[in-house]
Order: structure tokens, then sequence, then C-alpha cells
């Protein structure tokens, strides 16, 4: 079974990812954020490098997709190859941040992609509000995320829920992260795990 998080930056997805995984013992793909060479020169230079950064991470997810796959062990994986193809390359392309051509080509890319890989069995979207995701960045200071603007998370979060609300691959769950706390509250946690044991239970 292949359970998969997904959200805008900051919105919790590689915590959630590590407790569930531990929680279920559930094999974790987390995204390549340490290793990628792209990121820091990204956020420096969004418009020389965006089509390299999504380059990347559509190479380093579809591979995290063949793997799970093949393994056939359940794994949670955090972020999916859809987000790179719905949310990120376009809100670049709409923001004059990659060109026509290089945005075609990547869509053409992606689309050959996504005929080889199946969806995920259950995706899960943390949604959360522009004052909680800055909060979190925040906290975690990464050095490259501190350029991120406001309005560039914004334009993110539109298209998060513009793909949510037409979202049909497969089963969906939504989880409004602004209002709980599933890293110290236990309770928090727990809810979120009943609504996935709900959902699992599902699928067979």
């Amino acid at each position: 079974m292949h359970i998969a998080v997904a959200g805008n930056i900051g919105a919790g997805k590689t915590t959630l990812t590590r407790l569930l995984a531990k929680h279920f013992k559930w094999e974790a793909h987390f995204e390549d954020v340490v290793d990628n060479p792209y990121l820091d020169d990204f956020y420096n230079q969004m418009e020389r490098w965006s089509f390299n950064l999504q380059i990347y991470f559509l190479n380093s997810r579809f591979r995290q997709v063949l793997q799970i796959r093949e393994t056939g062990k359940t794994t949670i994986q955090d972020r999916t190859i859809y987000e790179d193809a719905h949310i990120f390359a376009p809100n670049l392309h709409t923001m004059g941040l990659m060109t026509n051509r290089d945005f075609n080509n990547y869509i053409s890319l992606f689309e050959l992609m996504e005929d080889l890989v199946g969806a995920p069995d259950l995706l899960i979207y943390l949604r959360s509000s522009i004052p909680n995701l800055v909060s979190q960045i925040h906290k975690r200071g990464r050095d490259y995320e501190n350029s991120i603007s406001i309005d560039y998370l914004s334009r993110l979060n539109e298209r998060y829920e513009a793909w949510v609300q037409t979202y049909d691959k497969g089963k969906l769950l939504i989880i409004d992260v602004d209002n709980i706390n599933f890293v110290d509250n236990p309770e928090d946690l727990g809810n979120i795990i009943n609504r996935i044991d709900a959902e699992i239970n599902g699928l067979f």
C-alpha cells in the first residue's frame, strides 16, 4: 500500500510522515532536500534554476514511486509527484520564472511518467493558512527558505486548494493543521491516526 502526504512548504509533511511511519511500522520515503544540489541556487535566482530544480524533484519522486511499487511494502511518502506538476511547476511558469519551452518540456515528461506509476492508495493533504506556514518555516530556520515571500506561499496555497478540489485518483483525507499540534499533543496525533485507520480499513 502507498500512502502519500501532500501540503505546502511548512505544513508539517515530513514530521507527520515520520510519526506515522513510526506508529504504523511503515517504510518512509522523504523529499530529497538535504542532498538537492539546486535548492540554494533556486531560492537565490528562481528564473535561472526553476527548470533544473523541477526536473530534479520529478526524477527523484519518480524513482521513489518505482521503488515503492517494487518493494511491495506499505510505504508513506513525503510529497507526491503530482504536486510538482500541478502546483510548483505551473506556479513558476505563471510567475514568469519558467519559460514556455521549459514548462512544456517538463509537462510532457511528467505525463510520460504518470502513465507508468499508479496513484497513492491514500493521499493525506495538510491544509494550512499562510500565517501558520510562515511560523513553521521560521521555526525550522533553513537558510535557503528565508527568501520565500508571502506572495509565493499564497500562490502555492491557492493551487493546492484548487488541485485538492478536483483530485479523483484515489482516497483523499484532508487534515486542517492550523489548530492542532500533532508533535506535542498526543491526542491530536491520535485523532489523525484514527482517521487514517478508518480510511485504510475502507481500502480492503
